[in-house]
């Protein structure tokens, strides 16, 4: 039995390593923007203006504010002015946006491709905190005020850990 012994604690830790190993954990990280600021058009009736001087200089602030984290997905929504908003940080990126639909929030699908990525998704005032909602299972978030354009929401998603925060960035 003692001659077993080392061979036997030798075959243990090295099942004990390859079963650690097999049970590294993932983690997703979303972020959630709305679109920078839009402009105003004389047309009501104008359901997709372009972003504005100032909504081109804070598109401009998300892309660097980003430029320290690898950035593996971009989604946007189908409109100029969140295009333009996600368009500098996909530059900077080097990656492609992703359309997605906003009546459509984190489906199976969408939740498969980005499962262990870090993904900037750019929505709207309402939008944007149903979708952050969504994953976090908990109608914790309200639609975003009008005037409110730097609102960065966070949700982290490691096995079955959710966490999230907002922050304020002007």
């Amino acid at each position: 039995m003692k001659k077993f012994f080392p061979l036997f604690f030798l075959l243990f830790s090295i099942m004990s390593v390859a079963q650690g190993a097999s049970t590294k954990q993932v983690t997703t990280t979303y972020f959630f923007i709305r679109h920078a600021e839009k402009e105003l058009t004389n047309n009501p009736k104008d359901p997709n203006p372009l972003l504005s001087e100032t909504g081109e200089k804070r598109a401009q602030k998300w892309a660097a504010l980003f430029s320290d984290t690898k950035i593996d997905m971009i989604y946007t929504t189908d409109y100029k002015r969140t295009r333009q908003t996600a368009e500098p940080i996909a530059k900077n990126q080097e990656i492609k946006m992703v359309l997605y639909n906003p009546s459509n929030l984190y489906d199976l699908n969408f939740q498969q491709k980005t499962k262990g990525k870090t993904v900037v998704v750019v929505g709207h005032s309402n939008t944007t905190p149903l979708f952050v909602n969504k994953i976090i299972n908990d109608e914790k978030y309200s639609q975003i005020n009008e005037k409110d354009y730097g609102k960065l929401f966070i949700v982290k998603i490691t096995e079955n850990i959710v966490t999230d925060t907002i922050l304020n960035i002007n």
